[in-house]
């Protein structure tokens, strides 16, 4: 089994404010003052634009860029940060179990992340606010946190540059991968694109696209990447996605689904979009597509129409980016108007997307001791839209992802032929499935 150094937990140097002075900045942080005279290895993707059904992950021996984007690069680097002390706590040293029951929920006992993680500087009411400087924001970073950049290649081939030419102080491709100090889980990392660009918490098109080419280079089916939206569990408005390691399968991956039937528009680009079934939140599954940035596209605009119109919502990407998971949400709106469950809240879940998922983390001993999978269905149905309600945000979503439905009679006529159930993940041969400790 792997096994990982316990280290002394220390806060960042660069994660705290200080009164020291300067000469300049000093810092070695992730500002236009240090970033375009930096030096951070450079991992270069190869923008693909073939579809993910087949094994188009896959990368030929004329392209490899000499080291595993999982294994070498992103977890040993995370490792290697770890060992020097740069997180709040040990997250390899929480208690983690597969809870009972036909979903197998996923508990996490995590203590550190409810005392040491940064608390939230932002209304949770707006969906959509300005980038705020004098806030929190991944520019304060310290370099040292920062595992490499990672950018599209400029020749079409995947590369790996140790020491990669510095940025130039206008460039806006400078997307960087940095440790989370507060972690979930092994491997736990924060995908920040244009980071020099000081972009809201807010999706587009291109950084999606770039989150979904993320998961994509991992090509491992246990690494996920996951998306809040404001008032849906983000806690810094500096756009930015989050991805881990876990060899277990989320509960979402294995509920079954309902495909929803769609009539081809003018151009059909071939991505399937269905409903879950059986799950304690409503959310819809994206998959398919003529081509990654047909899916890609048809996400975004999802979660584009959602935040303008004030909707929170958090996405998870799966299956080395095969399978998108949407769910609007609204449990800050029900915080805020006095209406949760206050034995829910007495547990200070956070139903974001990894809980949402079925990884769900709790503070107290108590409830993780008693963790069961009512109380795991209890929290996150609180989380869900209503079925009127997400029937409605339903609709304008197919309609803002270049979908029509047919109509309620044909979907009816195929209600019983069209659910399916999913397989869970199976592990690479690069990655051996031990990295995940259990205590």
């Amino acid at each position: 089994m792997l096994t990982i150094k316990k280290v002394p937990t220390v806060v960042s140097n660069y994660q705290e404010n200080s009164e020291k002075g300067f000469e300049g900045c000093g810092r070695n942080c992730l500002g236009k003052c240090c970033l375009p005279v930096s030096k951070l290895p450079l991992y270069a993707f190869k923008e693909d634009n073939s579809n993910l059904i087949g094994n188009s992950v896959e990368k030929s021996s004329e392209e490899q860029p000499q080291i595993c984007f999982l294994h070498n690069l992103l977890l040993g680097q995370w490792e290697d940060r770890m060992s020097r002390g740069l997180f709040r706590y040990d997250v390899t040293a929480c208690d983690t179990k597969i809870i009972p029951g036909r979903y197998g929920f996923i508990a996490q006992l995590n203590k550190g992340r409810h005392l040491k993680k940064r608390p939230t500087e932002f209304r949770v009411d707006k969906v959509l606010q300005d980038f705020d400087e004098t806030k929190f924001n991944f520019t304060k970073v310290g370099q040292e946190e920062v595992l490499f950049r990672f950018e599209k290649s400029n020749d079409h081939r995947r590369r790996f540059f140790p020491t990669a030419p510095p940025v130039t102080a206008d460039s806006d491709s400078s997307s960087v991968v940095a440790i989370n100090v507060s972690p979930i889980e092994y491997g736990h990392v924060l995908l920040i694109p244009q980071v020099l660009n000081c972009l809201p918490q807010k999706i587009d098109h291109g950084s999606f696209l770039l989150a979904l080419h993320f998961a994509i280079e991992a090509a491992d089916p246990f690494f996920r990447v996951g998306y809040n939206s404001l008032g849906a569990f983000a806690t810094i408005n500096h756009l930015h996605f989050q991805a881990y390691y876990l060899a277990a399968s989320f509960p979402v991956e294995k509920a079954p689904t309902r495909r929803i039937m769609t009539m081809k528009g003018r151009e059909d680009k071939g991505v399937i979009i269905s409903q879950l079934l059986n799950y304690p939140v409503r959310g819809l599954v994206f998959e398919g597509g003529n081509t990654i940035q047909d899916l890609s596209d048809s996400v975004a605009s999802s979660c584009i129409f959602l935040q303008n119109n004030n909707i929170p919502f958090n996405v998870l990407i799966a299956d080395c980016g095969r399978r998108i998971f949407l769910f609007p949400q609204c449990y800050a709106e029900k915080q805020a108007r006095g209406e949760a469950i206050q034995e829910l809240l007495d547990t200070q879940v956070n139903p974001a997307v990894w809980e949402i998922s079925g990884h769900i983390v709790l503070k107290r001993q108590e409830d993780f001791d008693d963790a069961s999978e009512t109380c795991a269905w209890r929290i996150l149905a609180e989380v869900s839209l209503s079925n009127k309600r997400f029937n409605e945000v339903k609709a304008h979503i197919l309609e803002a992802a270049g979908f029509q439905t047919e109509t309620e009679e044909k979907n009816r006529d195929h209600e019983g032929e069209s659910i399916h159930d999913q397989p869970s993940p199976k592990a690479v041969a690069h990655l051996p499935q031990d990295c995940m400790v259990f205590h």
